[in-house]
């Protein structure tokens, strides 16, 4: 409960002390002997007037003020800020006037410049080491047994050991006088030596002024230059790094039946500039546009090639050809703001019929800008950060001709906006009367008890102090009122506070963390404006009950919110996987498809333990491939990754979600590649059905003939090898028989087994050369079967 009236306490006391903070404040007097304090502004400075900060960690700024003659106004960075400043910077003098200059102070390494200085000195150097750098130079020392002068000769350390032995090293200075004397000085707290020589004095003074800028590197002043008569306004806008603002929400749940739920928005502006934002106006921008930062303030240096010299000169005048074709034409101009003054910078864009962009110039110092087209009609527009955007349409570019055209551009406006009118603070007691004080409570006349039904009404009765609208892909909550954040301080500012639509749900999703159910909450938006990713806290029955984190929300979008665990609630989740099963079966040029279904069927079982029915949001993992079944209920949401189903619950009960899912699977069999087993497999399998049987029968028994002659194939070839073996062997044999009458006689039978064997194999030949013919005959048979067979059947 106590934290709970600090929340309310806090929550009603920002305005007031928003309010408070826009005040002027008060300046010390001035005076002899009186030093400003650090919040006193320089006479030159320029101050901050609107500030736009956006999601990528950039802001844009503008300075407007009023200067006199030639004056100079300064603008202080710090060295993170000015690489951004000066590829991003806009001055424009609003008057009869114009900037001669921006400068700033350098930022080269100290070491380089050091370089260029007469002394060889580094950034650190001791006693010993600057002596040894004044070689040469003329010294006055004085001693206590007087003055020696002359030039120094050398610096030199020396260990001089005193009565005690104890050993001291000290330094001592060789200085040749004008008599050509050489006396020894030793650096001691009772000796003190002065430059003689003017120019070496000043380098010296150069050097200690390098050496304590390199302790203000962090700082960087800017000094715009002007030139003109009588008073007029300066206008300086920028880009710079700046921390990103945050943004942060309240969602009210309100415990009054029929009380509308409301959401509260805040953001959280810090200012590390340098420099304090004094009545400001200030836009926060949900959005990143690209950005970058480049050294480009720091001196850059590059190794330059080293060019002879021409041995000849071109000495006779040449011409050179004129260009062939119709030639171009010219678009120039002079750019204005609506007082008449320059406005250099313009981005002055040409674009063809169409859209597209033929040509694009930017205007220089003095307004002026020129474009080179082919001779055509353009549309020229005009384009500043700050301005509104003048177009011109129908501009005609001829051939060898210059067109003129001037253009005056406008400080851009309020536009219109979103506007929730903000009212001012009204005094309002949370706290119901009571008897009498608490004793020993402060302020007793402000004592009673917290009247909890209450915090909700003021709340929602907050107003905004911000307004909305979109910027193209980027939407700016602008700042009603002035804002006031001195420098290194943070603000927090109210933004938002709006009903929107909302339901409370228990959230279960299998995957996450522990698969703990998780109260939450359906938001929509029905602010009307684009809410910014942040944290949120929610706020229900006038207690905390949880945050959590928010994605940008557009307008009319839903969203779904978790908190806090929801211990009331537990989920079971089994899976049970089906038979898979052939669904339809297509023939088509020589290819079989099998379209199969995979089935898996997942039971979640929900139990609410709680008195108050629950309605519990159940994220069903939506896979790749995989479709709901017929008989599963249609999810409430299709998120990323995941079907959201709603399942309501009652109290002390329980109650179950079937989902059903199927995921189709095809196989490609080509039926040129199957044997007649394999399609005779195939003809009893899943997939057998009286239509594809019939289909496939004529191929099966074609293919079963052209089997049968590829066997008679095969036997006769077998047959044929085995004659070619034995012929092997009888020649063999009769290699080996001499002349003898019983080795002629078997000379002769093997002769005679040679000529069997031989008429043989002359038939097995003609019979193969037949059977060839025939498989060709059936295989291509079997091939036009193929071929004309259509047929899809769905099983």
């Amino acid at each position: 409960m106590r934290v709970l009236v600090l929340l309310c306490a806090m929550v009603l006391l920002v305005p007031a002390t928003c309010a408070a903070q826009a005040a002027p404040t008060p300046q010390p007097p001035g005076g002899a002997g009186t030093t400003p304090g650090p919040e006193a502004r320089r006479a030159d400075a320029l101050p901050v007037k609107r500030v736009a900060l956006y999601k990528n960690g950039v802001g844009y700024f503008e300075h407007l003020g009023r200067v006199r003659g030639n004056q100079s106004v300064t603008i202080d960075f710090t060295s993170g800020q000015l690489n951004d400043v000066l590829k991003s910077l806009t001055t424009l003098d609003l008057g009869n006037g114009r900037i001669t200059g921006v400068s700033y102070n350098s930022e080269a390494p100290l070491s380089q410049q050091l370089s260029a200085l007469g002394l060889p000195l580094g950034e650190v150097t001791a006693v010993s080491e600057f002596f040894g750098a004044l070689r040469g130079a003329r010294l006055e020392a004085r001693t206590p047994g007087g003055m020696v002068t002359g030039r120094l000769l050398a610096v030199e350390k020396r260990t001089r050991t005193r009565g005690d032995r104890e050993s001291q090293e000290i330094d001592e200075l060789s200085i040749v006088t004008d008599s050509g004397e050489v006396r020894l000085v030793e650096l001691s707290p009772a000796v003190s030596v002065r430059l003689a020589d003017r120019d070496l004095n000043q380098q010296v003074g150069r050097y200690l002024g390098l050496v304590a800028s390199g302790l203000q590197q962090s700082m960087r002043r800017m000094t715009i230059s002007t030139a003109g008569t009588g008073e007029r306004p300066l206008f300086v806008s920028y880009v710079s790094e700046v921390p990103v603002w945050k943004t942060t929400y309240r969602l009210v749940v309100p415990s009054k039946a029929g009380a509308a739920p409301f959401l509260q928005g805040w953001a959280i502006v810090d200012n590390t500039i340098g420099e304090d934002w004094t009545g400001v106006e200030m836009s926060l921008v949900a959005g990143a546009p690209q950005s970058f930062i480049q050294q480009i303030s720091q001196p850059y240096y590059v190794r330059r090639p080293v060019v002879p010299l021409p041995e000849n000169a071109l000495l006779t005048p040449q011409t050179h050809q004129a260009a062939l074709g119709g030639g171009t034409g010219t678009i120039t101009g002079r750019v204005t703001d609506s007082a008449g003054g320059i406005l250099p910078g313009v981005t002055v864009r040409a674009s063809a019929p169409g859209g597209a962009v033929a040509g694009e110039a930017v205007t220089d110092s003095y307004g002026r800008y020129q474009l080179t087209l082919p001779p055509g009609t353009y549309q020229v527009q005009f384009l500043l950060m700050g301005f509104q955007t003048p177009r011109l349409a129908e501009v005609e570019v001829a051939s060898g001709e210059t067109t003129e055209q001037d253009a005056s551009m406008r400080i851009s406006g309020v536009q219109e906006a979103v506007n929730i009118t903000a009212e001012p603070p009204r005094r309002q007691t949370l706290m119901a009367p009571a008897a009498r004080p608490a004793p020993g409570v402060a302020g007793g006349a402000a004592g009673g008890v917290l009247d909890t039904s209450r915090v909700a009404d003021r709340l929602a009765s907050l107003q905004t102090a911000a307004s909305g609208r979109e910027l193209g892909e980027l939407f700016e909550y602008r700042i009603k009122e002035p804002v006031t954040i001195r420098k290194n301080q943070s603000a927090l500012v109210p933004i938002l506070n709006s009903e929107v639509g909302l339901e409370k749900v228990t959230i279960w999703n299998p995957s996450g963390k522990n698969a703990v159910p998780l109260a939450g909450v359906w938001l929509t938006n029905s602010t009307g404006l684009t809410l910014d990713g942040g944290s949120f806290t929610v706020l229900e029955s006038e207690a905390f009950a949880g945050e959590g984190l928010m994605d940008p929300l557009k307008p009319g979008e839903k969203r779904l919110l978790s908190y806090a665990a929801d211990s009331a609630v537990r989920v079971d989740a089994k899976t049970d996987g089906g038979p898979r099963r052939v669904e339809r079966v297509r023939i088509s040029r020589g290819t079989i498809v099998q379209t199969l279904q995979d089935q898996e069927r997942r039971v979640y079982t929900v139990r609410n333990e709680d008195t108050a029915p629950r309605t519990v949001i159940i994220e069903h993992p939506a896979r790749p491939g995989w479709i709901l079944s017929p008989g599963t209920p249609r999810p409430a949401e299709l998120a990323a990754g995941v079907h959201r189903f709603r399942l309501p619950v009652e109290p002390k009960k329980t109650a179950t979600l079937a989902v059903e899912e199927t995921r189709p699977v095809q196989t490609s069999i080509a039926i040129s590649g199957m044997t007649g087993d394999e399609l005779e497999l195939f003809l009893r399998g899943p997939g057998a059905n009286p239509a594809v049987e019939a289909a496939l029968k004529p191929i099966l028994g074609q293919k079963q003939a052209i089997a049968a002659i590829t066997r008679d194939l095969a036997a006769r070839k077998a047959e044929m090898d085995r004659i070619a073996t034995d012929q092997e062997r009888i020649r063999e044999n009769m290699k080996a028989l001499k002349g003898s009458a019983e080795e002629k006689a078997l000379v002769r039978r093997y002769t005679g087994q040679l000529v069997e064997q031989e008429n043989r194999l002359d038939v097995l030949r003609r019979e193969m050369t037949g059977l060839e013919g025939q498989r060709t005959k059936a295989q291509a048979e079997l091939d036009k079967l193929i071929e004309g067979l259509m047929l899809e059947v769905t099983l």
